[in-house]
């Protein structure tokens, strides 16, 4: 990324309808020492505050002559920082970071077959929609690097999505970010890498080589920061050619655990009107399953653009459901239970689920190499996901862990 040559920079977000945020100025002066200047309604309360974490990260990053405004809308600690930050390597070319603490709740990892029935996107540059998120619970929340970020705020969004990562409370939800496109999106790994995110999406893709480097920085940074967790990643096929290579870019790395298709782009580059109804890209959505399920991965649908609508998404998730995908996306909140209700098991599914596992349990406890359930017998494929379907069903509370010995069959 590019560093200004201007002596006046900015960062952040302001206006009437701007929350959590600030707007910071910098002004790089040969002599005067720092000059603060802050607007805020809380500035009575935290003015002093925020004075002093200005002052600390200038002199951090060496820098005694300055002029520096803040509007501050009532952002956090972690925003402020990450603002400031911004404005300061816009015209300072340094490798320092100023990074804010971890919170304990965010340093845990996900598996690699966790459900990922909803991702919540949030916009990577508009903190007050990241901060309660995972009250939420989605499966995953996104903070989104790409389209939902405007160009030229795209630098400063790394800065804060790095402080998000370690600083705000995802209650559970796997923490995931969706980069650029490569190449651009492999400079957004050093923003993320080292900050404990689960899961990384790679937009746009379209081979496996887009993959292998964005693996190959990956494993650079785990080096140089000794990290040993899995990073997970998830390819979204946005393209006519993305659809053609989609088992090549599935099968390319081991730590790829779902495939995602986005419709907006993908029916964008066919020229033609994306529907409810979804007939025009019924080809490429089972291109993704079927790439997916032969890659032994989720396949993951795209999002439902209309959030007024809750009927038609159901819809849309059921019918979603039935092409073989394990989840979908979701830009609003109050998707996220419709999304989970008709993604789940129904009652008839997992009587049917119960029964096969029951069946295959008692073949093995016979010591029968053959499992049969009436007259029909019954293939590995088939247990495995009944299997699942059991899981499934235990996690979300539609079924006791006890109930073989329960007699819930």
């Amino acid at each position: 990324m590019g560093v200004s040559t201007n002596q006046i920079a900015s960062a952040g977000n302001k206006g009437d309808r701007v929350r959590s945020d600030c707007f910071v100025t910098l002004e790089l002066k040969n002599s005067g020492g720092l000059l603060i200047k802050i607007q805020s309604k809380v500035r009575v309360l935290y003015g002093e505050k925020i004075k002093i974490l200005a002052e600390e990260m200038l002199r951090y990053f060496k820098i005694e002559n300055a002029s520096l405004d803040i509007e501050d809308s009532g952002a956090l600690p972690f925003v402020l920082a990450a603002r400031i930050e911004a404005a300061i390597k816009k015209q300072v070319k340094t490798d320092l970071e100023y990074l804010v603490d971890f919170i304990p709740e965010n340093q845990y990892t996900t598996k690699r077959d966790v459900f990922r029935f909803s991702r919540l996107y949030l916009p990577g540059n508009t903190p007050s929609l990241m901060i309660n998120a995972g009250i939420h619970n989605p499966n995953g929340i996104i903070l989104d690097l790409e389209d939902a970020v405007a160009p030229d705020k795209k630098f400063e969004a790394s800065f804060l999505v790095r402080n998000a990562l370690r600083q705000i409370d995802f209650y559970g939800a796997e923490r995931m970010v969706r980069i650029n496109q490569v190449p651009r999106g492999l400079e957004d790994l050093n923003f993320i890498v080292p900050h404990n995110v689960n899961l990384i999406l790679v937009p746009k893709c379209e081979s496996a080589d887009q993959i292998i480097a964005v693996n190959q920085k990956i494993d650079e940074l785990k080096k140089v920061h000794k990290i040993n967790n899995d990073i997970w990643l998830m390819p979204i096929i946005e393209s006519a050619k993305g659809v053609i290579k989609a088992y090549e870019i599935a099968s390319s790395a081991p730590n790829i655990v779902a495939l995602a298709i986005g419709l907006e782009d993908y029916t964008a580059d066919l020229g033609t009107r994306r529907t409810q109804e979804g007939s025009e890209s019924f080809f490429a959505r089972s291109m993704v399953v079927n790439a997916a399920r032969a890659a032994g991965i989720q396949p993951i649908d795209s999002v439902f653009s209309d959030i007024s609508d809750m009927e038609a998404l159901k819809q849309n998730v059921l019918a979603s459901k039935a092409l073989g995908f394990d989840g979908m996306g979701c830009i609003h909140p109050r998707q996220i239970k419709v999304i989970h209700d008709n993604f789940a098991p129904d009652t008839a599914e997992i009587e049917k689920a119960q029964k096969i596992v029951n069946a295959f349990i008692e073949a093995e406890e016979k010591g029968l190499g053959v499992v049969s359930l009436g007259s029909k017998m019954i293939d590995a494929p088939v247990v495995k996901r009944a299997q699942r379907t059991v899981n499934l069903a235990i996690s979300l509370g539609k079924l006791s862990e006890n109930w073989r010995e329960a007699g819930d069959l």
